[in-house]
């Protein structure tokens, strides 16, 4: 493998037309590169102070007997191949909410559009990483890796969504220079097909097996890039989040070499129970895809005609559907990836012994409760609760947690706005525990599992506005990929230096103990603080033992 080399275009002209393989678009900048990977030559193309090689397969095409399958690493490369526009996102299940009137939040609107009206073009073959280094690296220069695992509610999602030559971009100016990886995966139903016979078959959690056949990618190919294999940050957003976390739980909590440090925002090890509470969902599938009486259903969905089986998928409900945050499609115990709770996992120390960073925003949970507006009292949200999110549990076993999240509205997420966002009479109080529940109690229950043998850090997004904006969900990564910001600074120093506070002088972030409980609190308004990590403790940690007892 060599490292990437800038050639003028008559050059690279010469290449192209001997190789007979690629095709450029008519227009193309000049500023194009080269990086070569095995037999295979890859054609990049520089903007500004950053080089993007693009689009590049690390799998196989996940079809015909692939589909549903474990991922299979591609073949030594060989040719020619363009890496000048990102590859197709992998089938989506779009499931946009309708914000409310109500909602005057142009932070909030404008991460929606972002998020989801960037895919365009999707297909099953999309398992392909995405590489963007500063430009003027030289050959050898072991550049730390920050790998972006995207978000989604494990039903959407695509490397197209946010550009992180911004992050590459802003590392230049720090003058701690970085390489950003990004890899899409497979989500929905491709990805994370729950049964019985998914588990008989050992192929459960495939999205999460994607990212871990890309990591291995980085660890064989990011030489050739000027990166440092050794020097892998591991870092998400959300279902990204959530990704991170059970890459660090997986395997005993042996990393494998495969990376040093991990960034979560919004994410931590979920309350998830056996792949096989997915058979519902499940055998919806078999049956609107014609498969019912087939002798063996799973190989049957492999060779469902993908409109058919696309169709059936998105029937299946979405993240903004009645039952929220209870996903159709997600990480669940299957005995292989997942030998036990992520949660239990976590508590017994089965969790890799690394540095890490961890956070929450303010109010996770709103826009998750956009769905249930008929939910008007309260024995109607204790059916919900009960039927939605703890199956099994009796009503006495719920009465501590209503007790802790009141039917006071000045007490509901969006947390500090009084009585404002009242839309109904349990909005604010749903909108808590979901939020609660399966955000900020993972991330507590992390934390006091391993911040007392591994540095880590947390952090609030918090608001310092008016009642008109709030802190919702992905609120965070506005001042990393939008406007960055203090946070992508910490982001950059911690890939760097494996502590957020590195060389630029921001201000000091402590690190987490289970003593002092310091939280770095982000405001909206720019500022920056420490506060204590105490607040609801009462009420998460009847929500996080709730849990374990009840996953989903």
């Amino acid at each position: 493998m060599r490292s990437l080399v800038h050639v003028p275009l008559f050059l690279l002209s010469g290449i192209l037309t001997q190789c007979g393989a690629l095709h450029l678009p008519s227009g193309r900048s000049t500023n194009l590169a080269v990086v070569s990977l095995d037999d295979g030559t890859f054609v990049g193309v520089t903007e500004g102070h950053t080089t993007k090689f693009l689009g590049i397969p690390y799998a196989k095409a996940p079809i015909g007997d692939l589909r549903f399958n474990l991922p299979v690493a591609v073949d030594p490369y060989a040719g020619t191949y363009d890496a000048t526009s990102f590859g197709p996102a992998c089938p989506q299940q779009i499931d946009v909410p309708e914000i409310a009137p109500w909602v005057n939040d142009r932070e909030i609107e404008e991460l929606l559009n972002i998020t989801y009206d960037t895919v365009s073009i999707e297909s099953e073959d999309c398992l392909s990483v995405n590489v963007l280094v500063p430009t003027e690296i030289t050959s050898g220069a072991s550049l730390p890796v920050v790998a972006w695992i995207l978000g989604g509610g494990f039903e959407t999602g695509s490397t197209l969504t946010f550009d992180g030559g911004v992050v590459v971009q802003r590392s230049i100016e720090l003058d701690e220079p970085v390489i950003y990886v990004s890899m899409n995966y497979r989500v929905t139903a491709f990805g994370f097909l729950a049964s019985q016979e998914v588990k008989d078959a050992g192929v459960g959690n495939l999205g999460l097996r994607d990212q871990r056949l890309a990591l291995r990618w980085i660890q064989k190919y990011i030489g050739a890039f000027g990166g440092d294999p050794t020097k892998v940050t591991i870092w998400g957003e959300s279902a990204g989040a959530i990704s991170v976390a059970l890459q660090m739980i997986t395997n005993g909590g042996d990393t494998e070499g495969l990376f040093r440090g991990a960034f979560m925002q919004s994410g931590g090890p979920i309350p998830v129970g056996d792949i096989t509470n997915g058979q519902a969902d499940y055998d919806a599938l078999v049956s609107q895809t014609g498969c019912t009486n087939a002798t063996d259903t799973l190989q049957c969905l492999r060779h469902a005609p993908y409109d058919v089986l696309k169709l059936a998928m998105d029937r299946s409900p979405g993240l903004f559907s009645y039952q929220s945050l209870k996903l159709a499609w997600l990480p669940r115990v299957d005995g292989v990836f997942l030998t036990d709770l992520p949660q239990n996992l976590t508590l017994q120390g089965k969790i890799a012994n690394i540095p890490y960073v961890t956070g929450n925003c303010d109010d996770e949970g709103t826009l998750f409760s956009l769905s249930t507006f008929n939910i008007t009292n309260e024995a109607d949200l204790r059916e919900y609760f009960i039927s939605n999110y703890v199956n099994g549990a009796e009503e006495s076993d719920v009465d501590e947690i209503f007790t802790l999240y009141p039917a006071d509205p000045t007490q509901g997420s969006p947390f500090g706005t009084g009585t404002h966002y009242n839309i109904t009479a349990e909005y604010k109080r749903l909108a808590a525990l979901n939020g609660d529940l399966i955000f900020q109690a993972p991330r507590r229950i992390l934390l006091n599992s391993t911040a007392e043998r591994q540095p880590a850090w947390s952090f609030q997004k918090s608001c310092s506005c008016t009642f008109a904006a709030f802190q919702a969900h992905g609120t965070d990564l506005i001042g990393i990929y939008i406007k960055p910001g203090d946070l992508a600074d910490y982001l950059i120093n911690f890939v760097n230096k494996l502590d957020p506070n590195g060389n630029t002088p921001l201000f000091t972030w402590p690190q987490y103990d289970t003593k002092t409980r310091q939280l770095l609190t982000l405001t909206s308004g720019g500022g920056l603080g420490i506060t204590v990590d105490t607040y609801r403790a009462a009420g998460i940690t009847a929500l996080a033992n709730l849990s374990l007892q009840f996953p989903l």
